[in-house]
């Protein structure tokens, strides 16, 4: 096929162009030859002899090149043909002016052979203006090196495109897509365009008006069509009274199909033929019929009678008050979406009502649509909109609850300080103190679900990593309780933060050890392997690229359907009241999450429960992000102490912060807003050691203060503190020299070992 890659030379075009002349240019040659020997004596025939040598070259040249271009290009016709030849496309291959060189036998079935053998010939009779089409795809080919078009036809819509292949040649495929041949559907049917001209019509309808028309008003004598209303139709058989349903086609024409007023028999077997779920109904809702694709939608006997209302639910409102809205005339006619009630699984349906009017009778024409798929991707968003808002929520109460935990045990630290471990209210306040640490990692676990929690990733291998974790685990699941390791031999390292993650194992132990109350086995495993395409799943679609997966399989009880969806949200619990809080596996999620992974739960009623994790694989040894974010050494701390500059809006944490720097000899301002700490900065004479500051504050964040401050003091260290996590200020901190991030909640030796650190 390398020939095929290769446009003619200029030589070989040259050719071509000249071919159709070349015996002009050997007759003369001939004729220059006989004049030499005539005058082969003097200088006149050597002139002949040169210039009849030279025409003669000339025009073996030319046939040379032709030559060699037609039996190149037969060879490329016949690689293509090769090619195409069992598609079951229909397929041409046309030269430079597009004639027909070759058509595969799909082609040949499909289409007849033109007049002038040119590809517009061929298919003229399918669509209007074949060859302004073949034209416009041949000149985008020949610019791009290939072109499609859809195009409306007779039979439904052809989808045309080209493929330039040189030397001087083009391929053509006919993809026709149409959702349904008209020849199969055995209710008259035609097809109309934007002017009502009759574009084809199937062999039904030809039989119901006894032959082909060309325009609407040649079979509908009471026109415009007019939804829900019976017309008149000139038929083979005189006169006779229909109802037309119409439906647009992607191509812009119209599917008009005709229901005539016949016996029951004869209607139901024209609404079997209809290739859209339909049922007329009564105008107080009940179901007079109902072809074979509504049936199967619903779920539907065929022996039963039902009413539609019980047949759907979700509406808003009564079914029955809609109805009998439509049916007299109330109200507009947009589509409503309803849940039917009586298939197994979940099935939307989207239906458009149309009144009718048979004999002064009012009845409902109800077309329905599958619209499971819509809802369930509305559904799917709705649920990770509520997820983001969750999420959010929970980072921001997060926030509150750290600074008031900062607050308490701040406070706490100070009364220890006070007090001797044989005071009667020492264990009052360690209690106090241990309570507060517990709440924390209560807290901890928020954010660690609104993925906002303080990480500190490095390179793991997951074998060593489960390897220190297996005294433990074993001590969690207790004798009845069997654990299996199995490690992949060759399983790259990952990044994520090893105290975090070995929470989430021991979460997910946690939990398989509480499904399996009568004892049973735990397996745990590892694996390296490398998706090739996106691997879409739940609400997640996992990126190609190489992953290490985890899975925690347990034999237990396992978790129902309908719950197993919401298992990550945070409170959701599927243990008795007292039994869990429901943070842990919403915990789980947020740091895998935040780590680049993605989990995913399967489970089975009574068989257990598998929690698959895909981490993103790291080949080779890099820094940690420990390693990248150590501060330099600095100096000896100056024994006196320094000046200190804190920036809090939480009076509670200012006033602890503020005690606790003083008690260690620092000078400490306070300042409650970013704007008050500038302004008391503007004091040129005033000496500022360190500025300890709150991230997130009301007006000026914390970088925003601290770059402008540094403009002018530029060697001052600076300590950021903040219940988010260090990442969502390491974008801004990044710019800020000498600067280093304290967590809250902190304590009262946190605090002060960082800042005196700082004051090197």
């Amino acid at each position: 096929m390398s020939d095929v890659a290769r446009p003619p030379g200029a030589l070989t075009r040259m050719a071509l162009t000249v071919a159709p002349h070349w015996r002009r240019v050997l007759a003369p040659a001939a004729g220059c030859l006989g004049l030499a020997l005539l005058f082969s004596g003097g200088f006149t025939g050597l002139a002949f002899l040169v210039v009849g040598s030279t025409l003669g070259m000339l025009g073996v040249l030319i046939g040379v090149l032709v030559l060699h271009y037609r039996v190149r290009q037969g060879h490329v016709t016949a690689a293509i043909a090769t090619l195409v030849g069992r598609d079951t496309v229909p397929s041409f291959l046309t030269d430079e002016i597009g004639r027909i060189t070759y058509r595969n036998a799909a082609a040949a079935n499909r289409y007849r052979d033109g007049d002038d053998n040119t590809l517009a010939g061929a298919i003229g009779d399918h669509f209007a203006a074949p060859g302004q089409v073949i034209a416009r795809l041949r000149h985008r080919a020949d610019a791009q090196g290939s072109a499609a078009e859809d195009v409306a036809t007779a039979y439904g819509v052809l989808r045309l495109s080209v493929t330039r292949a040189d030397p001087g040649g083009h391929i053509w495929r006919l993809d026709e897509h149409a959702s349904a041949s008209a020849e199969d559907i055995e209710m008259p049917m035609m097809r109309l365009s934007r002017t009502d001209s009759i574009v084809a019509m199937n062999l039904a309808m030809e039989r119901l008006i006894g032959g082909r028309v060309k325009t609407l008003d040649r079979v509908v004598t009471d026109l415009p069509l007019r939804k829900g209303q019976m017309h008149t139709l000139d038929t083979a058989k005189g006169q006779v009274s229909a109802h037309i349903v119409t439906m647009v086609e992607p191509g812009g024409l119209r599917q008009a199909y005709v229901w005539p007023g016949e016996s029951p028999d004869t209607a139901m077997t024209h609404a079997d033929a209809l290739p859209v779920p339909v049922l007329k109904l009564s105008a107080n809702g009940r179901i007079l019929m109902a072809n074979r694709r509504a049936r199967a939608l619903l779920a539907l006997p065929e022996e039963e009678e039902f009413d539609f209302a019980a047949t759907v639910e979700g509406l808003g409102r009564p079914v029955e008050e809609w109805l009998r809205d439509v049916s007299e005339g109330r109200g507009g006619n947009q589509a409503e979406v309803v849940r039917a009630t009586r298939p197994q699984k979940d099935v939307y349906l989207q239906v458009a009502l149309g009144r009718m009017v048979d004999g002064g009778t009012a009845s409902l024409l109800a077309v329905l649509i599958d619209a499971t798929e819509l809802k369930t991707l509305e559904a799917q968003f709705v649920q990770s909109q509520k997820m983001q808002a969750v999420g959010q929520l929970a980072g921001g109460v997060a926030h509150d609850f750290n600074n008031l935990l900062t607050a308490i045990s701040g406070h706490c630290d100070l009364l220890l300080l006070r007090h001797e471990p044989d005071d009667s209210e020492y264990g009052d306040l360690v209690q106090i103190n241990q309570n507060a640490n517990r709440a924390a990692a209560l807290v901890g676990q928020l954010l660690a679900f609104s993925r906002k929690q303080n990480m500190q990733p490095e390179l793991l291998d997951l074998r060593d990593t489960l390897g220190d974790l297996t005294h433990l685990l074993n001590r969690l699941v207790g004798e009845k309780i069997q654990l299996d390791w199995t490690n992949d031999p060759d399983l790259p390292q990952i990044r994520a933060d090893k105290r975090q993650l070995e929470q989430v194992l021991m979460n997910l132990v946690v939990n398989a050890r509480d499904a399996m109350q009568d004892g049973g086995r735990v397996r745990i495993a590892t694996r390296a392997v490398r998706l090739s395409d996106v691997l879409a799943r739940d609400r997640a679609k996992v990126p190609p690229g190489d992953y290490v997966v985890v899975t925690v399989e347990d034999e237990g009880c396992g978790i129902p359907a309908d719950r197993i969806a919401k298992i990550f949200e945070p409170f959701y619990s599927t243990k008795r009241t007292g039994e869990g809080t429901g943070l842990g596996l919403s915990m789980a999620y947020g740091i895998v999450k935040q780590s680049g992974g993605f989990i995913f739960a399967d489970s089975v009623l009574g068989q257990g429960t598998v929690f698959t994790m895909y981490f993103p694989a790291h080949r080779g040894i890099g820094p940690t992000t420990a390693d990248q974010r150590a501060a330099p050494a600095r100096p000896a701390a100056r024994p006196n102490g320094g000046v200190v500059l804190l920036v809090e809006d939480e009076a509670p944490v200012r006033a602890f912060a503020s005690r606790a720097l003083r008690l260690r000899g620092h000078t400490v301002l306070e300042a409650d807003s970013a704007e008050e700490a500038l302004k008391k900065l503007e004091d040129r004479e005033l000496q500022v050691d360190v500025f300890v500051t709150d991230v997130i504050m009301p007006g000026m964040d914390g970088p925003t203060w601290v770059q402008q401050a540094l403009q002018v003091r530029p060697d001052t260290r600076v300590v950021f503190v903040s219940g988010y996590s260090e990442d969502s200020i390491s974008h801004n901190r990044a710019k800020i020299p000498n600067s280093v991030f304290l967590p809250k909640p902190f304590s009262l030796a946190q605090l002060t070992e960082t800042v005196q650190e700082q004051i090197g």
